[in-house]
């Protein structure tokens, strides 16, 4: 009874889509990406990325008893958010940095704001922050094959040859799409990304505007910028964190227009960052800044109420 008279906040909009509906399919789409990290790094990717979920969830279930609020551990929301975390860390990070992310992600992320849909950030990438800020050697350490070095991005900031960069020999642009490359454990694959983000799309969880939005604005600042486009859309987090992160419907725009202002936001500051900043990758600090612009996007776009007089 108590679920059936819980209410939200208007519009209210009846729909046969549950929340446990959603989260599974986003689940469903990351599988591709985790299918493609246990091939190119091994069952490490399936150890870190079953380390994080059980983190998360753990944590999810004490600071649920601890607010006395009902347990839903199994709700779809912590599984996910230990998978996002995984997937933007690199795979040979120790497990005890696994397990603290995990822990910050879940307790400051989210359960620090009261819960599933209230959080103001994208919890996986306040992890990921927490970690790159107390541990950076830890979190930008990466191997490709057993061997230690600069991610390609990495290489192609500090004007290294891409002969130098934790890459396979062959036809560069072609391996940077599928991932024969390092990086974090579940960005390299651009293509395994691209499969996930299509079943989204196809089952109407995301607006096809806001992965669109961000990746041509990437393009177009590399162009302006003079690098190449197209190592720079299919390197680093650019396409896991457009199609799972700045797609996230709680911590995202509400309106269309709001949603392309977002997404124009995070592509402009991913490009600043890359280009003109001291960090070669800057799509997880892009999207949390562009977060706490959320309620002021939301405020500014939204359409007039009805029956509403300037």
């Amino acid at each position: 009874m108590a679920k059936i008279l819980k209410m939200g906040p208007s519009p209210h909009i009846r729909t046969k889509e549950t929340v446990e509906d959603v989260m599974y399919d986003v689940i469903i789409a990351l599988l591709p990406a985790l299918l493609a990290a246990f091939y190119f790094f091994g069952i490490r990717a399936i150890v870190v990325t079953a380390v994080s979920i059980l983190a998360c969830m753990g944590t999810e279930y004490v600071c649920q008893k601890l607010m006395k609020q009902d347990i839903q551990i199994f709700d779809g929301s912590a599984i996910l958010t230990g998978i996002l975390y995984a997937f933007v860390i690199p795979p040979y990070m120790s497990l005890v940095y696994v397990i603290i992310g995990a822990i910050v992600s879940i307790a400051l992320g989210k359960m620090v704001f009261g819960g599933l849909g209230q959080n103001i950030f994208n919890p996986a990438l306040v992890g990921r922050a927490f970690i790159q800020a107390s541990w950076p050697v830890a979190i930008t350490t990466f191997m490709y094959d057993d061997i230690g070095g600069a991610t390609l991005l990495d290489a192609m900031k500090r004007g290294l040859t891409t002969d130098m960069a934790l890459i396979d020999k062959g036809n560069l642009y072609l391996n940077t799409f599928v991932g024969r490359m390092g990086g974090c454990l579940g960005e390299t694959s651009a293509l395994a990304l691209l499969i996930g983000g299509g079943y989204l799309i196809y089952k109407k969880h995301v607006d096809w505007k806001v992965p669109a939005i961000i990746i041509a604005t990437v393009f177009a600042s590399a162009l302006i910028a003079g690098a190449d486009p197209v190592l720079h859309i299919f390197s680093g987090g650019l396409f896991l964190g457009a199609f799972f992160m700045a797609t996230d419907m709680v911590t995202s725009p509400h309106t269309q227009k709001g949603r392309i202002v977002f997404a124009l936001g995070i592509g402009i500051l991913v490009s600043l960052i890359r280009f003109k900043g001291g960090y070669p990758e800057g799509v997880a600090y892009s999207i949390l800044i562009m977060n706490g612009f959320v309620p002021l996007i939301n405020r500014y776009t939204s359409p007039k109420k009805f029956g509403e007089v300037k």
